[in-house]
């Protein structure tokens, strides 16, 4: 059954003349129709699940919420200038609670490294575990602040849409050494492999094998530094249902439990879209779905010059997923050093890289990012209970064999099972009272993610900026993109920068001109 939630609070300043679809209630199709609507624009949003947030949804099974995607958020400030755009207070909406530390690296010979809120603290912690390359991170962490100004606040949130816009910004990314690997930087700058892991991981947050992600992207541990690391009080999805109530206020209409299967087109100019059957029609279309589905399946109809299936299928993807989401009776006291965000590292690193993305191959061992909110946020858990999210990075599908993971998930959940029984947590397994598991398969059905992949598009060089689907379809007026895989690309703080970029290559409902 289809869900509407009419508006509550009509704007005067929307002309009923002049309206947009958004396809996908992700953040990015959300953070679009909070925009759109400032700007004077109808909204309707339509989404297939039957919540708000997309990967950033929940589910909810016997007292315990399982937040599914994201787990922190960084860079308020995006969401705070999000909200004053649309005439209110973002801290008055939704309620963040800053960590510290933001989460802790584990490795299997006991060595832990703690990632601090506090710059002091975090080079005390530096010295402790990895006092011969102090001076090496310090020079990291200017890099990563360079970075951060040239890659977030600079091309991030400009257009990139035409070849001009990266002819512009070259003399950066050379001077930058944008050519460079996140992880051949961190090789560059610092000694011991295991601070070459804590300062090189992060594409993985976003998909990216950090040894063939531009090194553009150690800009995030700036992020995390310059502004912390944050927990969403009710999880990511409070933060979207926030987005939803800024909509229905401005005058906006959700549509949930509603597949659009069609962008409907006329003289290679988008025209509205048809969902469960029926035709809505718009002067603009945004879609927040992935810019393989919008253009191979969506406009399956149309011939496209730039994202051809045949260049849709010859991307890179980002990898695969596996998380197991459970739910424990009577630990909240259990387990008193396993913090809130916890990376748990595997035997390999490098090697682990190699056979998730280039061989495509499914390893024993594993790196496991642990998350367990319920110390932080008691909603998510009956009294006494514990909520976990327990990922490690796969393979995706798009191979000539790929994984079947309805005979393998049971094998593969046992060995995660035997690595947490063992190092982290001891007695667990007789502890949980439901569970949910989520492959790439799941990521393929419940997101229409090409081949299952956990984030769109991988960030490599050549599928980043203009390389990557611009904001602004290449092949149909009024359609537009948003979302990780379009500019500047995944998580969180960039997939609402992409409704930003949009905004500036969307007139004014007033102005339009078809």
């Amino acid at each position: 059954m289809t869900h509407v939630f009419p508006s509550t609070a009509p704007s005067a300043a929307i002309s009923p003349q002049r309206r947009a679809i958004v396809i996908g209630a992700g953040l990015g199709g959300l953070s679009a129709a909070m925009r759109l609507g400032a700007k004077g624009y109808h909204v309707q949003v339509i989404d297939k699940l039957d919540r708000l947030g997309g990967r950033g949804s929940s589910i909810t099974t016997n007292g315990h919420r399982f937040d599914l995607g994201p787990t922190i958020l960084t860079v308020p400030h995006v969401f705070e200038q999000l909200w004053a755009e649309c005439g209110r207070e973002f801290h008055h909406d939704v309620t963040l609670k800053r960590m510290d530390p933001y989460y802790e690296i584990r490795w299997p010979d006991g060595t832990r490294f703690a990632i601090k809120d506090d710059h002091q603290d975090m080079l005390d912690e530096v010295t402790r575990v990895f006092p011969k390359d102090v001076k090496g991170y310090q020079r990291f962490v200017q890099d990563s602040a360079a970075r951060y100004h040239f890659g977030f606040e600079g091309l991030g949130r400009r257009p990139m849409n035409k070849l001009t816009d990266l002819l512009r910004e070259l003399p950066g990314f050379v001077r930058l050494r944008a050519d460079r690997s996140v992880y051949a930087h961190a090789a560059a700058r610092v000694k011991d492999p295991k601070l070459r892991m804590a300062l090189s991981f992060h594409p993985l947050f976003i998909g990216g094998d950090p040894r063939n992600v531009t090194s553009m992207y150690i800009l995030v541990n700036h992020l995390e530094a310059a502004f912390g690391v944050h927990y969403v009080q009710g999880g990511v999805q409070a933060l979207a249902d926030a987005m939803g109530d800024v909509i229905r206020a401005q005058g906006g209409e959700i549509l949930l439990n509603a597949t659009v299967e069609q962008i409907t087109t006329k003289d290679k100019t988008a025209t509205g879209v048809i969902a469960n059957g029926h035709a809505h029609r718009a002067d603009i279309v945004v879609s927040n779905a992935d810019p393989f589905w919008t253009y191979d399946k969506l406009l399956a109809h149309e011939p496209k010059k730039r994202w051809s299936p045949q260049k849709l299928r010859s991307s890179r993807w980002s990898m695969g997923l596996f998380v197991w989401y459970f739910g424990t009776k009577g630990t909240a006291e259990k387990w008193p050093d396993l913090g809130h965000h916890t990376i748990l590292n595997g035997p390999r690193y490098r090697g682990l890289l190699r056979d998730i993305f280039s061989k495509v191959k499914l390893c024993d061992d594993m790196s496991l990012y642990i998350h367990r909110p319920s110390v932080s946020d008691p909603s998510v858990a009956p009294k006494g209970d514990d909520t976990f999210y327990v990922l490690s990075p796969v393979p995706n599908l798009k191979t000539k064999n790929p994984i079947e993971w309805s005979t393998e998930m049971a094998r593969y959940k046992a060995k995660v099972a035997q690595i947490l029984e063992a190092q982290v947590m001891p007695g667990f397994s007789d502890t949980i009272t439901c569970e949910e598991v989520f492959t790439p398969h799941t990521f393929k059905e419940r997101y229409l993610s090409p081949y299952g992949a956990g984030f769109s598009l991988e960030p490599r060089i050549f599928q980043s900026a203009w390389f990557r689907p611009h904001n602004i379809s290449e092949d149909f007026k009024n359609l537009y993109l948003v979302g990780a895989g379009t500019h500047p690309g995944a998580g969180i703080p960039s997939v609402v920068t992409s409704s930003e970029v949009l905004t500036q290559l969307v007139p004014d409902a007033a102005e339009f001109v078809e």
